[in-house]
C-alpha cells in the first residue's frame, strides 16, 4: 500500500506531495508542502483512495511538513472527515504546525476534527 504522489504537471507539482502508507488498523495520509486550490484535487483523491483501504478503521492525516493550508484545503479534510465518517471511519489530524493550526483556531474548524499532538499519539489510539 506505501504510495506517493504530486500533483501533475505545472506549479502544484513543486508545492504538495501527498503519501499513503498502513500503519496497523490506520493509513497515514501524509500532505508535505502547500494545500491550496492549485493543489487540493491531489489531496481529495488520496483521501478517497486511503478510504478505500480495507481493513483499515482510522485516517491519520499527519500534517508535519504540511507548511500552508487555504479554505479549499480545509474544505478537503472537513469532506473527509464526514466520508469518514459515513463509512464507520475515524480520522484524525496529527501534528499541525502553527500556520495551519492558526486556520483551524480562526475558522473554529478544530472543534470538529480530533487532533494529536504527533504521528505516534494518533496512530496508537
Amino acid at each position: 500500500m506505501p504510495s506517493s504522489a504530486t500533483e501533475g504537471p505545472g506549479p502544484a507539482a513543486d508545492r504538495l506531495r501527498v503519501d499513503l502508507r498502513l500503519h496497523d488498523r490506520a493509513v497515514v495520509v501524509s500532505a508535505a508542502g502547500e494545500l491550496d486550490q492549485d493543489s487540493v484535487g491531489l489531496l481529495h483523491e488520496r483521501l478517497v483512495e486511503a478510504l478505500g483501504t480495507p481493513g483499515a478503521d482510522r485516517l491519520v492525516v499527519d500534517c508535519a511538513r504540511l507548511l500552508f493550508c487555504d479554505s479549499t484545503g480545509l474544505n478537503a479534510l472537513l469532506t473527509a472527515r464526514r466520508d469518514a465518517e459515513s463509512a464507520g471511519r475515524e480520522l484524525v489530524l496529527a501534528d499541525l504546525q502553527p500556520a495551519v493550526a492558526r486556520v483551524f483556531e480562526i475558522t473554529g474548524a478544530g472543534a470538529v476534527f480530533e487532533i494529536r499532538p504527533d504521528l505516534e499519539s494518533a496512530v496508537a489510539r
